[in-house]
């Protein structure tokens, strides 16, 4: 499990932990039961405190990514097809909210727009 933390972006460094390890989780990069570091080592690796990495790992669980063993750690839960299907949908609004964006900046209707990604999707299916 790579994390990287990044001091200039704006982003908490526990929602920075959150975010990559989701992504990771969510790619299939990281396994159903596959064990995470603890929080003492994966604090100690990042330079950072355990209460921070603690609270990452809190939102993790909060949000069913990942399960605590008592004595054992923290573990991948199994892939939730609802939450999973969620959190692609999300970052399908982003990407919507995105292009429409940069049709309007383009001067492109709604129309056009939607013809384009029709033209796209025919092209790939």
């Amino acid at each position: 499990m790579l994390v990287l933390i990044d001091n200039k972006s704006g982003l908490p460094i526990y929602d920075q932990i959150f975010s990559q390890i989701r992504s990771q989780i969510i790619s299939g990069a990281m396994k159903e039961d596959e064990a995470l570091p603890s929080i003492r080592n994966l604090a100690k690796d990042l330079r950072i405190s355990v209460i921070t990495t603690r609270r990452a790992y809190d939102e993790l669980e909060k949000a069913g990514f990942i399960y605590t063993v008592a004595g054992k750690g923290c573990f991948v839960a199994a892939r939730n097809t609802e939450l999973l299907r969620e959190e692609n949908l999300r970052r399908m609004e982003e990407r919507m909210e995105e292009i429409r964006r940069l049709a309007l900046s383009c001067g492109m209707n709604r129309e056009e727009t939607i013809k384009m990604f029709e033209i796209i999707w025919e092209e790939e299916t």
